[in-house]
């Protein structure tokens, strides 16, 4: 069924709560486990336009390698063999590529429910995005 999933992970509540589940899911079917974290494009934007210096970037790319850090630590201190790897560009674009290259069966995500119309409107839907460009199923871990 699925042997190999790849968890987009953001250290979030929702985030963390996909993790849990993807390890849980993963020792069930005895697959193989990569957490991908995605600094979004709008940095790399803000870098090029002048809004923010290199130096911030660099920051977030820190940032975001302690967040895939903390996942891996969690999942490896749980007995889990696990890999991962930071990625730049559109989250939908950079979690599909990477399923594709892993030749992922499940991609695992956590999802926090917007709470007002325009905070859907502004951020989008990641889920609903990624589902409609996913490369195989996909796993929405909701927050309680």
């Amino acid at each position: 069924m699925y042997k190999n999933i790849l968890l987009a992970y953001d250290g979030s509540d929702e985030g963390r709560k996909a993790l849990f589940e993807c390890g849980d899911l993963a020792v069930l079917l005895n697959a193989q486990v990569h957490l991908l974290a995605v600094i979004p494009s709008y940095a790399g934007i803000m870098v090029a336009e002048g809004m923010i210096i290199e130096d911030n970037y660099d920051q977030e790319r820190q940032r975001y390698q302690s967040v895939l850090d903390e996942g891996l630590a969690t999942l490896r201190a749980r007995g889990y063999v696990v890999d991962g790897r930071v990625a730049h560009g559109e989250p939908v674009d950079e979690i599909c590529a990477r399923a594709r290259e892993l030749k992922a069966d499940l991609i695992c995500v956590g999802h926090r429910r917007a709470s007002t119309w325009a905070q859907r409107w502004w951020r989008g839907s990641l889920g609903k995005n990624l589902i409609d460009h996913a490369p195989c199923s996909v796993l929405i871990a909701m927050a309680a």
